[in-house]
């Protein structure tokens, strides 16, 4: 069935990293450095969280803590919980990292992640825009790997249910750069060689992803300046198109289910959040009792 996408929050000012709490979605305002919280029962929105040093990808992680990646004012990756805000990850190889901006868990608790560049454009902290993986010590400290630096900009990030593959979303803007939907298979906690899912061409590609309950990958595409539109693609794991959804809003940024059911899909967006009911129920990958709290 069409997705019918109603704006239910907003306008703010650049809207990103959608994530459900268990009852309300969880956003960030890039510029203005906060997380907002939508709740579908009462329709109101809420300040959340403050000084957020440009969060942009949002994630609960298994223990029920929320994490964010920080943009170029802190370039890290935090956690949230009992709120207080702890830095998890902040340098690699003695450096800095270039603004992390999306996240997943595999179900042995590994972070994977994405650092492009964004906002600034002086010399990179990092040699490369690449993708990494951070194991979680028995301290609490983590172990950070690069995992692949064939990259020039990587933004959405997803795990596999199996946790066998890692979609990656290589988005650069930039003259003749790809713009891929890109399969790495996982191999020993490593990567191996990519397949190219779906080449965007010349147009705007993928900037955020979630998966559906079967393995399907749902992702925020396009824009109205060029080629099909703003859209919502579901992509099989082969890379097949099974769905295309127009988008409302111009410039769509991220995605996730939520909802008592996982039914529906909220669309992060032209600085605003929209919701939409869907036949597809999202993948739980959550924890049943997560541990946010607000400022």
């Amino acid at each position: 069935m069409p997705w019918e996408f109603r704006h239910v929050a907003g306008p703010f000012e650049f809207t990103e990293g959608p994530t459900w709490d268990g009852n309300g979605i969880l956003f960030t305002d890039i510029p203005t450095s906060r997380i907002l919280r939508y709740v579908p029962d009462t329709g109101k929105t809420e300040r959340f969280r403050t000084d957020t040093r440009e969060a942009n990808g949002l994630k609960i992680g298994p223990d029920g803590a929320l994490y964010a990646c920080q943009g170029p004012p802190g370039k890290r990756i935090v956690r949230y919980v009992d709120g207080t805000e702890t830095p998890v990850i902040e340098t690699y190889d003695g450096a800095p990292f270039n603004s992390p901006n999306d996240l997943g868990f595999d179900d042995t608790g590994r972070l994977w992640f994405t650092d492009p560049r964004y906002g600034e454009y002086d010399a990179l902290p990092q040699d490369c825009q690449a993708v990494y993986r951070a194991d979680p010590r028995s301290n609490g400290s983590w172990e950070i790997e690069r995992v692949a630096s064939d990259t020039t900009k990587p933004n959405g990030i997803l795990v596999s249910p199996a946790g066998d593959t890692l979609y990656v979303a290589q988005t650069d803007p930039a003259p003749d750069a790809p713009m891929e939907l890109r399969a790495y298979p996982i191999e020993n906690g490593g990567l191996g060689e990519y397949r190219v899912l779906f080449d965007f061409g010349p147009h705007r590609g993928i900037d955020g992803m979630c998966l559906d309950a079967e393995g399907n990958v749902i992702a925020t595409a396009g824009s109205d300046e060029s080629g099909p539109g703003p859209m919502l693609y579901v992509f099989a794991p082969s890379g097949r198109v099974l769905e295309t959804h127009p988008f409302p809003g111009s410039f769509p940024t991220n995605c996730t289910f939520g909802g008592p059911d996982h039914r529906t899909l909220f669309v992060t967006g032209d600085g605003s959040l929209y919701a939409a009911p869907t036949d597809r129920q999202g993948y739980r990958s959550d924890p049943p009792n997560p541990r946010t709290s607000r400022d």
